[in-house]
């Protein structure tokens, strides 16, 4: 869906930056900036390196005079606002906002425009007025002021969410369960290695072993970690059999 983020009188040139590189994360790239404290604020240094490789988003901005030239092709608005009003349109979570647009099919078809007033004074009434709804992101009542760009990367997400989430690029690859002949086999290594360092007496095992076994069924145990449970039960055979030499030795001395 056609989808523009508006910046309303914005001060701070980094945070003209830092909206582009939130924008483009969650895949938007058209940014439109009204009235802007400075006129080059797309070229200035602070901008650019905000943007943190967005270049491709202020290249394609705009700077316009009035918010009236920034709605074109837009049918639906939305403001941003932390402080409730007592006219103007409903106040609601994005997500929510968000679930009904795409129920009621409008999404589909038309432009939305979300608006992000200055950093000192927000938006003001009359810009709020023309907006179909105001959006107000849930966050701590005590302080519930967010950075100007960190505002708009919540309500990129959100609307991203929406439309369809990105897919994520998994970056480990799926664990290789063991299965229950790898497990078995493992454990009875560990039976020998615990029998070995004396541990586990054979003539009165109890219930060691099976409780050993109801734990490694919890862990979900991988291959590689059967693996690293075998070496350890190597080692302690090789403990074990060294204690039990040393034990002969000292038994047995030699004359």
């Amino acid at each position: 869906m056609h989808t523009r983020f508006i910046l309303i009188n914005t001060s701070h040139a980094g945070n003209v930056g830092a909206a582009a590189r939130a924008m483009k994360t969650m895949g938007f790239d058209e940014l439109v900036l009204v009235a802007p404290r400075w006129a080059n604020v797309l070229n200035r240094e602070e901008t650019i390196q905000r943007a943190s490789g967005a270049l491709d988003v202020l290249k394609n901005a705009r700077i316009v005079a009035t918010l009236d030239d920034a709605l074109d092709g837009i049918t639906h608005l939305c403001a941003t606002a932390m402080t409730p009003r007592d006219f103007g349109p409903p106040t609601l979570p994005p997500r929510q906002h968000f679930e009904t647009l795409l129920q009621q099919g409008i999404a589909g078809q038309q432009g939305i425009g979300f608006l992000f007033g200055s950093e000192r004074f927000g938006m003001s009434n009359e810009d709020v007025y023309r907006c179909h709804t105001c959006l107000c992101i849930p966050s701590d009542p005590k302080f519930g002021s967010l950075n100007l760009a960190a505002a708009l990367q919540v309500i990129a997400y959100e609307w991203r969410l929406a439309l369809g989430a990105h897919d994520m690029q998994v970056t480990t690859a799926a664990p290789v369960l063991a299965d229950a002949s790898q497990l078995a086999g493992m454990l009875a290594h560990w039976e020998r290695a615990l029998v070995a360092i004396g541990f586990l007496d054979p003539q009165a095992p109890k219930k060691l072993m099976p409780r050993l076994n109801q734990l490694f069924n919890r862990a979900a145990v991988t291959q590689e970690e059967i693996h690293i449970l075998r070496g350890i039960a190597k080692t302690m055979d090789q403990a074990g059999a060294a204690q039990q030499a040393l034990q002969e030795t000292v038994s047995h001395p030699k004359s």
